[in-house]
């Protein structure tokens, strides 16, 4: 069976979060379906998107796990973007947790090297 997973994050105003998720997130692919969402293609299979949905915004809770999590906040830094908390479980995972100006929550985690 195939699959492939959209994980979507209702925003309050799309151009701020077009900015902010790309700050975040970095060159990666996307596309604009309509005139209310922006896809960026996150893994082969994996897409997270943006969607205008201003009664919503703000209740999104995502987590994507990275095969380096220190290369992916160091380049997220570069692009002026600083995660708001970070966690370290007993199992050695770690988690940055980022905050859009909705208040969305995206998580990424990664293995400790």
């Amino acid at each position: 069976m195939s699959l492939d997973l959209f994980a979507g994050v209702p925003v309050s105003d799309l151009p701020r979060a077009y900015a902010w998720f790309e700050q975040l997130l970095g060159p990666l692919e996307s596309f604009d379906p309509n005139d209310t969402e922006r896809v960026w293609t996150v893994t082969e299979h994996g897409y997270l998107y943006a969607l205008l949905a201003p009664e919503d915004a703000g209740h999104a809770h995502v987590t994507m796990f990275v095969g380096d999590l220190d290369q992916f906040l160091a380049a997220a830094a570069e692009r002026g973007l600083e995660p708001t908390a970070q966690e370290q479980y007993e199992n050695g995972v770690r988690k940055a947790i980022f905050r859009d100006p909705d208040g969305n929550e995206i998580g990424v985690g990664g293995a400790s090297g």
